[in-house]
């Protein structure tokens, strides 16, 4: 099996192991830390992680936040309808993407009725359905607020979401509303931790607004056939000029790190302030990453993209054996779970060249 077998990215994990909820305290979750020029594994916990990071460091965060995209209601027949809005970036038309399940063929006109809102389906594409709403935007993020259900993914008690979760399945940072899915590495990161780490430390943002193909599987045998989801990210000007400075990053999540790695040029991080563009970066072994010096994540989904992304850092065979000691150390995995931080060896390469 090589890097480019999709097979060779598969891993069993005990369903014992698949955290349902988040422990009670964010940042006393379980944590792995790898220092790769050492090859030694610690095990501790996210409340010492700056215990292990060099003083002066920058973590940089994704700040998306998730709305409540998923909308159970009827049509009018009075059959059961499901519309998952995929993102609130509306096009010159004012159409939302959607997901729609229903019974019966999709055809342009058909109606879904949600506690006082309308969904349309105005327009079928190449690439999915677009709707129309029967309120202005403003409204439109009001009713998701009080009738949507938070997107959880489908290995969590079935991808059935409950009141609890919208708070459980966002960031404390939180702060740009776009997001299908939380960026789960930042969910480790409470207020108490993020206050102790301010004192070493500095702390930017990004923000990356992560779709539901961060759910999709990867189906390419040869991984390199894979077509990544687009998803759009932006970076302040502040926060753009913090980055720079740094002079040791720690990207927190696989979407922090989409978003610096899509921008990375001549030893910079360069975008055009405050404007939202779009990437679909896709990053494996043999792709070089150059924009960290560490990464802190969580534990993923067999033949996912994101530990494919991982192994571009330190290896498919490291990372799935650092996923075996994780196993063998009963550490939680997937979106609720424990995570890992990743030291890099700055001898293997220089990232800020």
């Amino acid at each position: 099996m090589t890097d480019f077998d999709l097979s060779s990215y598969d891993y069993h994990l005990p369903e014992e192991l698949i955290a349902s909820r988040p422990v009670a305290n964010r940042h006393s979750s379980k944590l792995l830390v790898y220092h790769e020029a050492t090859d030694t594994i610690t095990h501790s916990s996210y409340e010492h992680i700056g215990d292990f990071l060099p003083e002066g460091s920058t973590f940089i965060f994704n700040r998306s936040k998730v709305f409540p995209c998923r909308l159970i209601g009827r049509k009018p027949s009075g059959g059961e309808a499901e519309v998952f809005i995929l993102t609130l970036m509306h096009d010159e038309e004012g159409l939302y993407p959607a997901m729609i399940k229903a019974s019966g063929k999709r055809k342009v006109g058909d109606e879904f009725l949600f506690d006082g809102l309308k969904v349309i389906l105005a327009k079928i594409t190449e690439k999915g359905f677009k709707v129309s709403v029967s309120c202005s935007h403003q409204d439109f993020l009001t009713h998701l607020d009080e009738i949507g259900k938070v997107p959880i993914p489908p290995y969590i008690r079935g991808g059935e979401s409950d009141e609890a979760d919208k708070e459980t399945y966002q960031t404390v940072y939180a702060k740009d509303v776009g997001s299908v899915a939380v960026p789960t590495a930042g969910l480790h990161f409470s207020e108490k931790l993020l206050d102790k780490l301010k004192e070493k430390f500095k702390l930017a943002t990004v923000t990356l607004h992560v779709g539901a193909g961060t759910f999709a599987p990867v189906k390419s045998e040869n991984i390199l056939d894979h077509q990544m989801h687009e998803e759009f990210y932006s970076i302040d000007e502040e926060n753009l000029a913090i980055i720079n400075q740094a002079q040791f990053r720690v990207a927190v999540g696989t979407t922090s790190l989409r978003t610096l790695e899509s921008c990375y040029q001549n030893g910079k991080i360069e975008c055009l302030p405050g404007e939202f563009q779009g990437t679909s970066i896709f990053l494996y072994p043999g792709k070089p990453v150059k924009s960290i010096d560490a990464m802190v994540t969580n534990f993923h989904l067999p033949k996912s993209s994101l530990i494919m992304l991982v192994s571009a850092l330190v290896g498919r065979e490291k990372t799935l054996e650092l996923y075996q000691t994780a196993i063998n150390n009963k550490y939680r995995f997937y979106s609720y779970g424990d995570g890992m931080l990743i030291i890099r060896d700055p001898n293997k390469l220089k990232t800020h060249s």
